[in-house]
């Protein structure tokens, strides 16, 4: 797998007053977001927040009901193709065959993705991210295998940039801290972007670039790590800010 350069400083993701209805409930409001090539982007919020129709319109599961959103330069919406061959999806409970094996699944997955002969790239996916149970089916494999082996059908078409919904939930602490190293070996080493959606805090201190938070289907705060690390002083402070406008949807 080979490190992909990309221009520096140019935004992979871009919304403007990105927003979502279902009837007369709001479930996104008008997100103005930008996302550079080559960041580790942490998305917080509370559980109903938002993060997921966020994720959903941009990788086009989900249309919006107003404003726009381009990924890698193309609309959501009016070039969901051009989105979709240059994306990487991992949603929160990840959609797998159970009665295949490890190999078939990466091998269907990166057919529809238009690699013809997937053998060797199959190959190399599962060396870099060690996965050794190849021949196993899904159905026997615990939640961490299960979840390395998402993340390994969504980089298997080499994507520009990987969403990632709630990557390490249900996980123990030892699978946390693989997808955490997972993670960052592909952005440090092979220059994937990462958008992350999360309720833990604790996970973006320790692999993200920039952070946003949102509350109640509406961006209350976005900054680099390191701005943010001097505003609030340390990781104990801005937990307890983290805390009070998730909970109640203040600005910061």
């Amino acid at each position: 797998m080979v490190k992909q350069d990309f221009a520096k400083n140019s935004y992979i993701v871009d919304t403007q007053s990105l927003t979502k209805k279902y009837g007369d409930f709001t479930a996104l409001k008008d997100l103005s977001l930008r996302v550079g090539e080559g960041e580790i982007f942490g998305f917080l919020g509370h559980n109903g927040a938002g993060k997921t129709t966020t994720i959903n319109i941009l990788t086009t599961l989900l249309e919006p009901t107003g404003g726009s959103a381009t990924v890698a330069g193309c609309n959501v919406v009016k070039d969901s193709m051009g989105v979709r061959r240059q994306i990487g999806y991992l949603p929160e409970n990840v959609q797998l065959y159970d009665g295949m094996t490890v190999y078939e699944n990466l091998d269907y997955f990166a057919r529809l993705s238009g690699i013809n002969k997937p053998h060797h790239r199959i190959v190399e996916v599962l060396d870099l991210l060690n996965v050794s149970y190849g021949d196993e089916k899904i159905s026997a494999l615990s939640k961490g295998m299960r979840q390395r082996v998402g993340i390994a059908q969504a980089i298997v078409h080499q994507p520009r940039i990987l969403f990632l919904d709630e990557p390490t939930s249900g996980l123990d602490p030892f699978g946390v801290k693989e997808i955490r190293d997972i993670i960052l070996k592909l952005n440090r080493e092979f220059g994937i972007t990462i958008f992350m959606n999360t309720h833990l805090l604790s996970e973006v201190m320790r692999t993200c670039s920039r952070i946003g938070v949102l509350s109640h289907g509406e961006l209350i705060y976005a900054d680099s790590l390191s701005n943010t690390l001097k505003q609030f002083k340390d990781e104990e402070s801005l937990e307890q800010i983290y805390l009070k406008i998730e909970g109640n949807g203040n600005h910061v």
